[in-house]
C-alpha cells in the first residue's frame, strides 16, 4: 500500500502544479503531496533496509537422519566444502533409510554443527524469518514482498560415535581403498596374524580353553581387529 501512497502523491503533486490555476493553492497542495511522496520513500526505505514494522520469528523443526552409505555396515554422514579456504559445508544424508535420492543441507545464510551423542540421530533446526508485526504492518509493506524473507538457519546434526563423517573425497578415497584387491589381501594376512596372537596368547593362560571358547575368542579379535584396521585407514584418508 505504501507504494500506492507513493505513486498517488507524486501524480497528485503533478496535477496540482500544472492544471490548479490559483498559485497558493497550487504551492500548498503541491508541497503537501510532496511531503507525502517524502514520507512514503522514507518509510520504504526504513522497511527495506532496517525491516521497519517487522520482526525475527524463529522456528524448531527437526527429522530422521539416515546413512549416506548404500553399505549397512558403514553409517556414514557426508559432506561438501563450498569454496576454498573450507569454512562451510554442505552435509548429504538420506531421510530415509530407502530413499531414492540424497538430501543435503542449504548454503545461504545457513550454519551446520556435527554433534555426537548416543540418541537417535536426527536434524534438528533453527529457522528465523521476517515477519509482519501486525496486520496494519502488512497492509502498508506487504507489497514488498518480504513477508517470510530467510535471516539465518542453523543445523544441530546428531550423529551416533560409530557413524563417519567424511568428505566426499575422503568418502571417494576409502571406498577405492576398500576394493582394492592388495589392500584386502595385505587386511586379510594382517588380520589373520592379529588374532592367532590374540588365541595364542589367551590359551597360554587358559590351556584348557574349549573350542567354543576359542571360536568366540576369534570372533571377538576379529571384530576388534578391523575396527582399528578401519580406525587407521580413516585416519590415514583424513591426513
Amino acid at each position: 500500500m505504501i507504494l500506492v501512497v507513493l505513486g498517488i502523491c507524486a501524480i497528485l503533486s503533478f496535477i496540482c502544479f500544472i492544471y490548479i490555476q490559483n498559485k497558493p493553492l497550487s504551492w500548498g497542495l503541491t508541497i503537501l503531496a510532496i511531503i507525502g511522496m517524502v514520507i512514503s520513500t522514507v518509510f520504504i526505505i526504513k522497511n527495506d533496509k532496517d525491516h521497519y514494522g517487522m520482526k525475527q520469528v524463529t522456528k524448531a523443526s527437526y527429522h530422521l537422519l539416515y546413512s549416506a552409505s548404500p553399505s549397512k555396515q558403514m553409517k556414514l554422514l557426508l559432506y561438501q566444502p563450498i569454496g576454498t579456504a573450507n569454512k562451510h559445508q554442505v552435509y548429504i544424508y538420506q531421510t530415509s533409510e530407502n530413499a531414492k535420492k540424497k538430501s543435503h543441507t542449504t548454503v545461504n545464510h545457513t550454519t551446520n554443527q556435527v554433534i555426537t551423542e548416543s540418541g537417535t540421530p536426527r536434524i534438528e533446526t533453527q529457522t528465523t524469518r521476517w515477519r509482519y508485526r501486525s496486520g496494519a504492518s502488512k497492509f502498508w509493506f506487504g507489497i514488498a514482498g518480504e513477508d517470510g524473507q530467510l535471516v539465518k538457519r542453523h543445523n544441530k546434526i546428531y550423529v551416533n560415535k560409530d557413524w563417519l563423517v567424511l568428505s566426499t573425497d575422503q568418502a571417494k578415497a576409502l571406498q577405492k581403498k576398500l576394493k582394492s584387491k592388495s589392500y584386502q589381501a595385505q587386511l586379510k594376512a594382517q588380520g589373520k596374524a592379529f588374532v592367532t596372537k590374540q588365541v595364542m596368547a589367551a590359551m597360554k593362560k587358559n590351556p584348557k580353553m574349549s573350542k567354543a571358547q576359542q571360536a568366540k575368542l576369534q570372533k571377538q579379535a576379529t571384530a576388534e581387529f578391523q575396527a582399528q584396521a578401519m580406525q587407521k585407514l580413516i585416519r590415514s584418508i583424513k591426513k
